[in-house]
């Protein structure tokens, strides 16, 4: 019988990689509290240091079999500040969304709040497509303009244009598949 808590943190990721679910909960019994601590330290909201220690430890399960760690220490230490930072990064992300809302005398009902944040987030993904596939997309979801009008203004086939704004229209899909899941399922809770 092994006695996990006092194997050390390679020989756990070890047995963890092997699928070993007691060596997992003792990873977790070891650091969870540590890591709830430093997550709070920064975010100051316990539910927030509480669902980022939990999505970090989800993440090392799912990913044991191609996750190479040589400090485990390190290793979840980082993973708390990258996901603090994240966490800030979306809440400054979402009041910045809120602030440039129109202010109205009616409260904002939800639809309006999550329909701009999914236009924030839209925004954010076109704005990493690349150069050329970006203009097509915006001259034609934006300024209204059609695939040959399109072409003629930037000196490229109509068929360029057409195959850009598939690629377009593939990536905001892929995208926006997990994101919309997600916000179904968030919208059913509240």
């Amino acid at each position: 019988m092994i006695s996990y808590n006092k194997l050390s943190d390679e020989e756990l990721l070890q047995l963890l990689v092997e699928q070993d679910t007691l060596a997992f909960s003792e990873i977790y019994n070891r650091y969870w509290s540590k890591l709830i601590a430093m997550a709070y330290s920064h975010t100051k909201e316990k539910f927030a240091a509480e669902e980022i220690v939990q999505d970090i430890f989800l993440s090392v399960w799912t990913r044991r079999d191609i996750i190479r760690i040589d400090s485990l220490k390190a290793y979840l230490a980082t993973a708390v500040k990258f996901s603090v930072f994240k966490h800030q990064y979306n809440k400054n992300r979402q009041t910045k969304v809120l602030g440039e809302l129109p202010h109205q005398a009616a409260p904002l009902t939800d639809e309006i709040v999550h329909a701009k944040f999914l236009e924030e987030y839209i925004n954010g993904i076109v704005e990493e497509l690349p150069e050329k596939c970006r203009l097509i997309y915006k001259h034609s979801r934006h300024k209204g303009m059609s695939a040959k009008d399109i072409a003629q203004e930037m000196s490229i086939a109509e068929k360029t244009v057409e195959a850009h704004l598939t690629k377009a229209l593939k990536t905001l899909r892929l995208n926006l598949k997990g994101f919309l899941f997600l916000l179904t399922i968030l919208l059913k809770l509240l």
